[in-house]
């Protein structure tokens, strides 16, 4: 089992600050207060000063958010944080909520009397957000009531906001320039009736404009806010000193930079019809547009799409960065192999050790995202990050999850491998395998254009399912091109409406896990291409893999696989070792001579 690191472990979070919480509610006339996990940028990620569902909880999760009461403060996560957020929180104080499961409207139904007033802070919730809450709440008598932010008024030691300098993303990586990108959503914003478009999505920013920045640790990108004008023309708001003369250079006299503070005014001064995202824009953008009868037309960021439909370029910086962190990940899992059986390693020696590998390519900017590490119950954990606290030996006779993934000039990349650690534990064969077999059906699925990943969710589900098993996270999320790990719209889950199309980018990555004995996670990412002629040559799509690193060949139970699973995983293989082999050390290129032997 992991070690307890809750609040009594750290005894700065809990009922101290919940306690001013609770009286600066008072003071302001409200019966409760949501505390979200998102900053005004709606990052999963967020700068320290944005951190305040960690301040105030201790719950260190990327998604989730709490709602506090004058007698309870429940805590709601979804399925990849539910071992996490019992380890994390003062669970005297604190209730952890089943979320999406129990809707936050209809547990302030439940906790609070007709005519309670509920805060929260607009420029942190989006506009769908809170009319879904308010719909929840309709006939209840419970008023959400938009508030200043109540925690920045007690968090008296702030830290300040991220000051990290910006940068060009060359252009031989972007495959477009900007003023190219800028001149064609100009030119669907006329086509769509709006004058202008309101970004608030930093990696959208960042990809319109061709740069990136380092303001939130493990995702190079620029906080900053923008208008782009249907004439190409964009007002970009953020600090100015972030922006050298070689940088203000690449962006032209059509990009002004002007203070983040002169935001709101200039939402006051646009005229015409203003394009702005229900679902990321803070309500707080639409709210001041209100005020000023502007005209506001209620779509998708036009940089969304677009950005997620890699060109060629990107793609090929993608499969470049992947090589690369290819051959670090076979010199660690060679290194691993070797070291791990003999039980002297921890979780935290083995994701210091990762980072070197990948640093030793001279090419690394940064991990993608903090190592998720986890031996024996702590690879349960979905989302589990280890610290001094939690860390703990890697054992011989168990399972090892390492969720890992570079930030380099070229591409981001993102890899899960379970392997085990000396002797396999028999219990493990058969979840690893139907793991596996999840992730081959993904990998080789063809479909037509117009599907979406709620239709292919199944496909990596069916061999779990028919254990009587599955996991609580989805199976694949959409990633950036030397940007975010996590990028939407597209991903592959249960709820995702998105259609794929050529170029998208995503992870596939069915899971398994026993609480208090092991995870199992298998990682590849995958880009979407026009598929093959076959058939009578419907138009249809194919995936691509774009990870090629082996797959502990001991966990699986080889009498489980078809002849066509089989052929894939040695065919894969293959790949992995043509690729690889001449690019590693000679212990490695040995170790990868065994690992990708076929079954």
């Amino acid at each position: 089992m992991f070690q307890d690191f809750s609040v009594q472990s750290r005894p700065e979070f809990g009922p101290p600050r919940l306690a001013e919480l609770r009286a600066e509610m008072a003071k302001s006339g409200l019966d409760g207060f949501i505390v979200p996990r998102a900053d005004a940028h709606q990052g999963e990620y967020v700068a320290a000063c944005d951190a305040r569902l960690a301040w105030l909880t201790g719950f260190t999760g990327s998604a989730g958010f709490c709602i506090a009461t004058g007698d309870e403060a429940g805590v709601f996560v979804d399925g990849r944080y539910r071992v996490q957020v019992r380890a994390e929180v003062d669970l005297a104080h604190f209730t952890p909520v089943n979320w999406p499961e129990i809707k936050p409207g209809a547990w302030l139904r439940d906790h609070l009397p007709e005519g309670a007033k509920v805060g929260f802070d607009p420029w942190l919730h989006t506009r769908s957000e809170i009319t879904n809450i308010r719909a929840d709440l309709d006939g209840s008598g419970i008023a959400l009531i938009e508030s200043a932010n109540l925690i920045d008024a007690i968090w008296a030691d702030r830290p300040a906001p991220p000051m990290a300098p910006a940068r060009v993303h060359p252009p031989e990586f972007a495959g477009e320039s900007a003023g190219e990108k800028r001149a064609r959503l100009g030119d669907d914003l006329r086509a769509q009736g709006a004058a202008a478009a309101v970004l608030t999505l930093p990696d959208s920013i960042c990809w319109l404009l061709n740069i990136r920045g380092s303001d939130i640790p493990r995702n190079p990108i620029v906080q900053a806010f923008a208008v782009l004008f249907d004439d190409g023309a964009v007002k970009l708001f953020a600090e100015a000193a972030k922006f050298d003369a070689d940088l203000r250079a690449h962006l032209s006299d059509q990009v002004a930079i002007l203070p983040m503070a002169s935001f709101t005014a200039a939402l006051e001064a646009i005229e015409g019809p203003v394009l702005v995202d229900p679902d990321s824009a803070p309500m707080a953008v639409g709210l001041t547009l209100n005020d000023h009868d502007t005209k506001t037309l209620w779509a998708r960021d036009p940089c969304i799409l677009p950005k997620a439909r890699k060109n060629a370029a990107e793609i090929a910086g993608m499969q470049a960065a992947h090589h690369r962190d290819a051959c670090a990940m076979v010199e660690f899992l060679a290194w691993l192999d070797r070291e791990a059986p003999r039980g002297k390693l921890s979780e935290i020696d083995v994701v210091t050790a990762l980072e070197g590998f990948r640093r030793e390519t001279n090419a690394l900017l940064d991990i993608s995202f903090d190592t998720i590490c986890g031996a024996g119950g702590n690879g349960a954990i979905v989302h589990y990050r280890v610290n001094e606290v939690t860390n703990r030996p890697v054992k011989p006779g168990e399972l090892l999850l390492v969720d890992s993934g570079g930030q380099y000039v070229d591409g981001t990349t993102d890899i899960t491998r379970t392997v085990a650690v000396g002797d396999v534990p028999p219990e493990a064969r058969a979840p690893f395998t139907r793991v596996l077999q999840g992730m081959i059906a993904l990998s080789r699925a063809r479909f037509p254009r117009g599907v979406a990943g709620a239709h292919l969710d199944a496909l990596a589900r069916a061999p779990l399912w028919a254990e009587g098993w599955d996991y609580d996270h989805g199976t694949g999320h959409g990633v950036g091109a030397a940007l975010c790990v996590h990028e939407g719209p597209a991903r592959i889950s249960r709820v995702s409406d998105i259609a794929l199309e050529p170029g998208m980018i995503l992870s596939n990555e069915p899971g398994y896990y026993r609480e208090g004995a092991f995870g199992i996670r298998i990682e590849n990412l995958i880009v979407t291409q026009t598929a093959p002629a076959k058939g009578d040559n419907r138009d249809q799509l194919s995936f691509d893999t774009l990870t090629f690193v082996p797959i502990d060949r001991r966990l699986i139970d080889t009498s489980l696989l078809s002849p066509d699973e089989r052929d894939w995983l040695n065919a894969y293989h293959a790949q992995v070792q043509s690729r690889i082999a001449a690019h590693v050390s000679a212990d490695a290129k040995t170790w990868l001579e065994s690992a990708c032997a076929p079954l």
